[in-house]
């Protein structure tokens, strides 16, 4: 699980993420990333809507893409904000595939 100091939380801040930063899409997510010099941990946004389906369908969707950040945070430079948009496929998608979209897009954008 993601610690609070490691999750985006104000609207703003996602706006300027996904505006800002750059762009790594995948068959189930996008994926933005953005660098800060501000001294501080990765930090971590998800953007799951309702066209990826039911309540039940997009909670699952972000504990996995929740878990999948948490193992990939000592790999994530400090200061870096990632925002993950989940696809409508991403609904079917099992929790390798998630982690290989993702981990590939931080290891082009945000590594270490």
């Amino acid at each position: 699980m993601l610690a609070r100091g490691n999750r985006i939380t104000r609207g703003a801040e996602y706006k300027a993420v996904v505006r800002r930063g750059a762009r790594c899409a995948a068959v189930h997510t996008v994926t933005y990333v953005a660098t800060t010099s501000e001294p501080r941990s990765a930090r971590f946004g998800f953007i799951v809507s309702k066209q990826v389906g039911s309540a039940v369908v997009r909670n699952t969707v972000r504990r996995r893409l929740k878990a999948v950040c948490a193992e990939a945070l000592g790999d994530v430079r400090a200061g870096t904000d990632v925002v993950i948009r989940a696809l409508p496929g991403a609904a079917t998608a099992d929790y390798a595939e998630l982690r290989d979209e993702v981990s590939r897009c931080l290891s082009r954008k945000a590594a270490a």
